[in-house]
């Protein structure tokens, strides 16, 4: 068994370094967030999709990322190269995606079945670019540091800057739209740039990031999929996290109509969002300090408890008002933050369990299916949700043609961004209690995986000689093996 490779001081990773991976958390966050938010609104309401036809528009693209994430997953395990095994897909990434989301808003003279297929098309071609980009970098944290606790304290700026990124997606997005073709024409382009610029940061922010992973890739493609299949930790991670994920994709996309048809003002889907991000900017350092009183399944736990607790005290909006309102999706806001946070850091160590036990590096398999089903129940939960505002008989229009909705639309609006994200939520929390992968555990198994160490084996800051000898190494080369700093 290979050992996880180890830098000097495998806990430490430089400000420097933790801010150039979390800055692309502005594509990571507003790819994730405005198409859940606006996407579903821009068929119904401008392009005049039928709510069930565009549900499932937003749905159908997500099953090539079953396919795509999987792939670009393996393919960054097996790559070598002067800059490391993941960042020249965080490069490819940022070629397809920029442009392929500003055609997804670009608004083209058609409406219904026809405007459907366009927008299936064009987001179908940024969700590969997505996967280019966000498979590799979400395996990058588990191979940046072998410590528990400072995977957490080290995505905690990842999630300030997510918080920073919903913001804009979930403020600035909106209002550049405003509700016309054009607007939303415009919001795309900018926020087509807002995704290059991040990306293109997060490849230069990472130069100089430490590489604490293993140096091999075995196996065929099927038996790293079984192998991540047979990972308890993983798969109930991966559970606990897609039904975390599904409840906030249906309230995401249940938000404008919320705000619109429950609390009588479109413009609140603006002050919603600040109320849902703010909690998130101050919060980090509470929940990564609750990570280590409670350990991460506890802290879990709360965080997944609050959010379903402030759903579903949303219901009480129609008597209590819009302050009351904000007020509910503040509480949601807190467990939102500690969810972003705690699952990702996670997932990190799951990761790192598995390179432990298995000795090979296969990170971007993992974070492969991961994002796949991620990507996946989010599209789902837009879809979902444009299901019970069909069964509500909610009627789409456009701006020139505006339609009365029946009463029944309106409580389909309020059961759909309420009731049904909390239900959901609250079974990511009963299954939190079957993942088992604690600090103690992991320790376990990196002690187990020590005394195996032979001396044949390779350290993290060395290379084997078919990808370069030690005295070649040099300034211009990729530092992702060195200490960053050193």
């Amino acid at each position: 068994m290979a050992p996880t490779a180890a830098t000097p001081s495998p806990s430490a990773v430089s400000l420097g370094v933790r801010l150039g991976y979390a800055v692309g958390s502005f594509c990571t966050a507003n790819f994730s967030t405005i198409p859940g938010l606006l996407l579903l609104f821009y068929m119904t309401n401008v392009l005049a999709v039928p709510a069930a036809l565009a549900g499932v528009v937003l749905f159908l693209p997500k099953a090539w990322d079953l396919i795509a994430n999987t792939l670009v997953g393996r393919w960054s395990d097996r790559t070598v190269s002067r800059w490391g095994p993941r960042r020249p897909w965080l490069l490819a990434g940022a070629v397809v995606l920029p442009v392929s989301f500003a055609l997804m808003f670009a608004g083209p003279p058609l409406t219904g079945a026809p405007a459907a297929v366009y927008v299936g098309l064009t987001f179908l071609a940024a969700a590969t670019g997505y996967a280019l980009y966000e498979v590799p970098y979400k395996a990058m944290p588990a191979e940046m540091t072998t410590d528990y606790h400072e995977r957490t304290s080290l995505l905690q700026w990842r999630m300030v800057l997510i918080a920073i990124s919903i913001a804009m997606s979930g403020i600035l997005a909106p209002a550049i739209a405003g509700g016309t073709a054009g607007g939303y024409r415009t919001m795309g382009v900018v926020f087509g740039l807002v995704l290059l610029a991040s990306m293109l940061a997060s490849f230069f922010g990472t130069a100089r990031a430490p590489f604490t992973g293993q140096q091999k890739s075995e196996g065929t493609l099927r038996e790293q999929l079984a192998a991540a299949r047979t990972s308890r930790p993983f798969m109930w991670l991966l559970g606990l996290s897609s039904a975390q994920t599904l409840g906030v994709g249906v309230m995401l996309a249940g938000s404008p109509y919320f705000a619109a048809y429950i609390i009588g003002d479109p413009d609140a889907t603006t002050t919603l969002f600040a109320a849902l991000v703010g909690p998130m900017l101050v919060t980090m350092p509470l929940w990564v300090w609750l990570a280590r009183r409670l350990d991460k399944r506890g802290a879990m736990i709360l965080s997944g408890t609050m959010f379903a607790g402030g759903g579903l005290l949303l219901l009480a909006t129609p008597a209590l008002g819009a302050l009351y309102a904000h007020l509910c999706v503040m509480v949601v806001g807190i467990g939102y933050a500690g969810l972003q946070l705690l699952q990702y850091s996670m997932l990190a160590d799951v990761i790192a369990h598995d390179g432990v036990v298995s000795g090979e590096r296969r990170g971007g398999v993992f974070t492969g299916l991961w994002t796949a089903v991620e990507n996946a129940v989010a599209a789902l939960g837009a879809t979902i949700y444009g299901w019970v505002l069909s069964a509500g008989g909610f009627l789409s229009s456009d701006p020139d043609h505006p339609v009365t909705q029946p009463e029944s639309a309106h409580l389909a609006v309020m059961i759909g961004v309420t009731a049904v994200p909390a239900l959901i939520t609250f079974a990511g929390v009963l299954m939190t209690f079957r993942y088992d992968l604690t600090a103690a555990r992991l320790a376990e198994a990196m002690a187990h995986a020590r005394p195996e160490r032979s001396g044949s084996e390779r350290s993290g800051s060395e290379r084997s000689g078919s990808e370069r000898s030690g005295s070649e190494r040099s300034g211009s080369e990729w530092s992702g093996s060195e200490r960053s700093g050193a």
